[in-house]
């Protein structure tokens, strides 16, 4: 549900539009989300997944600044469309590929973070597992899988940092569309280097400087149960910040009652989302200031916070003028099992009001409920394709565990 919830408004954006007229893609067995046009294997994964990341709406897994699900799904369901798999398979591997793809995100650490992007690194495996997990691949070609998914990784964060860069959803998009092809290779009996993980020369060495790199911890518990699901359609790194500043808006000063705002935080959100005068939707994403600013002002940071109105709002960009960010060491060491910030605003009469997040709406530990899970999907989705066919959707989604073919999950 979440994923489609991320899909749909992602299909629409000018990255997934226009890498989907540039590819073109010729009829097979997949299909692409939401227009449910027929692709071939490899395309309907690129495409998805490129669509999945492009609204900035995809989940997280926190403890390894990686979005495991875009990647993941996307390459889950055009292999599932291939074969016409059951639900419940289709299921399964999503689950088997959540989980090896944040182990190995893992076992690279923080240090991998620093310049490559783990969604497009890491996310390779994770497709690679679950399409190596719907072809029924036996040990050694599983494994084969993942280790030719090793070297088609890539990811660098670079893409990001640089506007006017707009490629940043093709991380997930190759990542999906490699970790098929891994996959498929791999049962044809292309074999890869079983020590890429770990080798001298080997993905932990190249992308992180670890030289003892181990996964550990295989389904204790399960990652995918302990997956962020965003409920703002902006960088997670801006998540606990939004959240407390939409407490203060609840019960602290009036918007144009206030002076100035300090934001603490911790070190990897002021680097990522440090900008301080953003003026294309894509830069605002990655803006403490514009994100804390637009939560005071709009009482939300969904899809309307990145439209043009917003972005040229003169109270918004007054609050932005006030506002500093800096990073909280005691916050910062609770990084990245915890994702922490503290928001003060001080009125013009000088009285301070202030909020500390532990943790972000829809983690774990502060997780969002099936309504609020509907609720995301009811103001993304029916706005592209219409109410009664969101509908349609979300009533074969819910259904999802019951399919016994794929091709029953009717996205008309």
């Amino acid at each position: 549900m979440d994923w489609v919830s991320a899909t749909v408004p992602g299909s629409v954006t000018p990255a997934a539009r226009g890498l989907t007229e540039a590819l073109a893609p010729s009829p097979g067995p997949a299909r692409l989300v939401p227009s449910r046009r027929p692709a071939d294997v490899r395309t309907a994964a690129l495409l998805n997944g490129t669509a999945a990341h492009a609204a900035e709406l995809d989940d997280i897994y926190r403890d390894a600044f990686y979005h495991p699900g875009a990647p993941t799904i996307a390459a889950a369901f055009a292999v599932a469309d291939q074969l016409d798999v059951s639900g419940e398979d289709f299921l399964r591997a999503v689950t088997i590929g959540y989980e090896i793809g944040a182990r190995i995100a893992l076992a690279v650490g923080p240090a991998h973070y620093r310049h490559w992007h783990t969604t497009g690194t890491v996310g390779t495996f994770g497709a690679a597992a679950a399409a190596a997990e719907l072809l029924q691949l036996d040990t050694v070609r599983f494994a084969g899988a993942l280790a030719l998914a090793a070297t088609m990784a890539a990811g660098l964060q670079q893409t990001f940092r640089s506007p006017p860069s707009t490629g940043k959803p093709l991380y997930s998009g190759h990542a999906a569309e490699a970790g098929v092809v891994a996959a498929l290779a791999a049962e044809k009996g292309l074999a890869g280097a079983l020590d890429v993980l770990e080798g001298p020369a080997g993905f932990g060495v190249a992308t992180a400087g670890v030289t003892d790199l181990s996964v550990n911890g295989l389904g204790d518990p399960f990652c995918v149960t302990a997956t962020t699901v965003k409920y703002h359609a902006c960088c997670g790194h801006t998540f606990a910040a939004i959240d407390a500043a939409l407490e203060l808006r609840a019960d602290g000063p009036r918007v144009e009652d206030i002076a100035g705002i300090e934001i603490e935080t911790y070190a990897t959100a002021t680097r990522v989302a440090g900008r301080v005068d953003p003026r294309e939707p894509g830069e605002a994403r990655f803006s403490l200031a514009y994100t804390v600013a637009a939560a005071l002002v709009l009482g939300s940071v969904r899809l309307r916070a990145f439209e043009s109105e917003a972005l040229r709002d003169p109270a918004i960009r007054d609050l932005m003028a006030r506002t500093t960010a800096r990073v909280d060491p005691e916050l910062d060491l609770m990084a990245p099992g915890r994702r922490a910030a503290r928001v003060q605003v001080t009125d013009r009469q000088g009285v301070s009001y202030e909020r500390l997040r532990l943790t972000r709406r829809g983690d774990p530990d502060d997780p969002l409920s099936d309504r609020e899970l509907r609720d995301k999907f009811d103001e993304l989705v029916p706005p592209v394709v219409g109410r009664s066919r969101a509908e349609a959707i979300a009533s074969a989604l819910w259904k999802l565990p019951a399919l016994t073919r794929m091709s029953a999950l009717d996205w008309r």
